[in-house]
């Protein structure tokens, strides 16, 4: 995990991006935990990705076969720029998948770092497959045999909000235990701003309002100002 933030935070640092790849509940693992950076960490939405196969269809619906195309795998991280200084992290709980496998190796081909995330530290390994992270994680058996959106996929999102979170820490985005950097677009996140910025200026819930608006509810501004 260590090694997987270290790849993945000094991505970010040196401007380049972070990418998740995944198919089924692996894909909608990728895409909730990259959703959320923007929003939490105020970065750009390109810092983050999330590529899932049988694209935006597959977030609610299954796609038949689109796991099994690995050239499809290797094509969407082609079509998104991938290349040096960027990281790209497979996530499959069988460690097989074939759109995960394709897009790593293609990723790899054109300089990337990548992670392999799997649950299954049993599986047989193709020895023309290397990654320069490795993440086995030994969930075990799921209680329904093969739904790997159990164990398997409660693990995998925990790890994901390792990666990411530890990556903005070291990016700055936190302060103490604060999102110093939240996006303050609407009521729930202007709340949260204003109750950060009192907390941090020790005024009161009104004077770090107004402070705020007075500063485009940026908060770092707020902090400071």
């Amino acid at each position: 995990l260590v090694a997987a933030v270290d790849l993945a935070s000094n991505s970010l640092l040196s401007g380049r991006r972070l990418f998740y790849v995944g198919a089924g509940t692996s894909g909608r693992l990728g895409v909730l935990d990259a959703s959320e950076i923007r929003p939490t960490f105020g970065t750009a939405p390109q810092v983050v990705q999330a590529i899932i196969a049988g694209g935006a269809t597959a977030l609610h619906s299954a796609v038949e076969g689109a796991e099994d195309q690995a050239e499809a795998g290797a094509l969407a991280i082609a079509e998104r720029g991938v290349n040096a200084g960027d990281s790209v992290c497979g996530i499959t709980a069988s460690g097989r998948t074939p759109f995960v496998l394709g897009a790593l190796g293609r990723a790899s081909e054109l300089g990337a770092k990548t992670i392999l995330l799997t649950c299954n530290p049993e599986r047989k390994r193709a020895e023309d497959q290397q990654y320069d992270v490795t993440i086995d994680l030994p969930t075990g058996p799921e209680i329904v045999t093969g739904s790997t959106r159990l164990k398997a996929g409660t693990a995998t999102k925990v790890v994901l909000n390792i990666i990411s979170t530890c990556s903005m820490i070291r990016l700055g985005k936190v302060r103490d235990n604060l999102m110093v950097d939240v996006n303050a677009s609407n009521v729930k996140p202007r709340d949260r701003a204003t109750r950060l910025v009192s907390e941090l200026r020790g005024c009161s819930y009104d004077d770090a309002r107004s402070i705020l608006e007075k500063t485009n509810w940026n908060v770092r501004a707020a902090i400071s100002r």
